[in-house]
């Protein structure tokens, strides 16, 4: 079995903007803890394989709307 292969420098620049987003977008312990997982998940997360939710995550940070324009929009 071979080891896997690490993150290429672009994955680990989004990974990175994501978790600094994570804590805007979402102020308090939630957005912490995202970030906390991420940047651990940019450090050597790729060693423990399975990696799609941290992605779909990573995705999820990088797209949502802050809750102050979600509010605004509806109004």
């Amino acid at each position: 079995m071979s080891a896997p292969a690490p993150m290429e420098h672009h994955e680990k620049m989004r990974m990175r903007a994501a978790a600094f987003r994570a804590t805007r977008l979402y102020p308090g312990p939630v957005g912490e803890l995202i970030s906390r997982e991420l940047l651990s998940w940019e450090d050597f997360g790729y060693r423990l394989g399975g990696d799609r939710m941290v992605m779909e995550l990573v995705q999820h940070v990088l797209t949502a709307q802050p809750a102050q324009q979600q509010r605004s929009d509806a109004a």
